[in-house]
């Protein structure tokens, strides 16, 4: 199994923060059981103060290949270029074998 976690950072100018995380969250998290190899997906949107980042991903996959192809599935491509990359500034990823 592999772990595939982001943190991302909201633009700036980004007005409604709450708003688009939760969009975020609900599309991302829609994605188990659409996507073969994704087992688990958790988007946490609620973080202490001293965070730096405003949104995490933790997700899990059957392998290194069905993370690849979730990468490039077409459901998930479509979440990335409308709702996060619009919207982030900074995307930080960490992926290891569980």
């Amino acid at each position: 199994m592999v772990k595939h976690m982001i943190i991302w950072k909201l633009k700036s100018e980004v007005s409604d923060k709450e708003a688009c995380s939760k969009e975020i969250k609900e599309s991302l998290e829609g994605l188990v059981g659409k996507i073969e190899g994704l087992t688990q997906m958790h988007i946490l949107t609620e973080s202490f103060p001293a965070s730096t980042g405003d949104i995490m991903m933790d997700s899990i996959f059957e392998n290194a290949e069905a993370l690849s192809n979730y990468q490039k599935h077409p459901l998930h491509v479509e979440i990335a270029n409308t709702k996060v990359r619009p919207n982030v500034d900074t995307r930080l990823s960490f992926d290891y074998e569980v």
